[in-house]
């Protein structure tokens, strides 16, 4: 495992803003042809700072990480879209092993759905990847 990056620290009120457990992010990595390739997906802010995603084998996102672990994301305000922040990163850490992957994608299920109590569930025949993005750097549009 890699060390967190010593370099960058988040402004406090952009922590707070991630540290929301009910947001999607816009995930932009970039394909073998250099063309950009986005999708929406589910994260978790962590205790580091760090950030992490999930995704099912087989789609074309995670293969570009694990090619090219540099990716940028947007998470916006569900209640007001202008509110964002958008961030430059890069994967430091890929998680194949089965038991951690997939607690991951159903820890983040529960916190979508925290109403459906086998929130997840379906996850748990999947073959799954996390990946843990070191933050880079950072812009927000949070303030009026």
């Amino acid at each position: 495992m890699s060390q967190p990056n010593a370099t960058f620290a988040l402004p406090a009120h952009v922590a707070d803003f991630l540290a929301d457990p009910n947001r999607f992010a816009t995930l932009a990595t970039t394909d073998p042809d250099g063309a950009p390739r986005q999708a929406v997906i589910w994260f978790t802010f962590e205790a580091d700072g760090r950030i992490t995603i999930n995704s099912r084998e087989g789609r074309r996102w995670p293969a570009n990480l694990r090619r090219d672990p540099r990716c940028s994301l947007t998470i916006a305000d569900a209640a007001d879209q202008y509110r964002f922040v958008g961030l430059t990163g890069r994967v430091v850490d890929v998680i194949d092993d089965q038991e951690i992957a997939r607690a991951d994608i159903v820890a983040m299920a529960r916190c979508h759905y925290p109403e459906e109590a086998d929130a997840g569930e379906a996850f748990l025949t999947q073959q799954r990847v996390s990946f843990r993005v070191e933050i880079t750097a950072c812009h927000d549009h949070l303030s009026d």
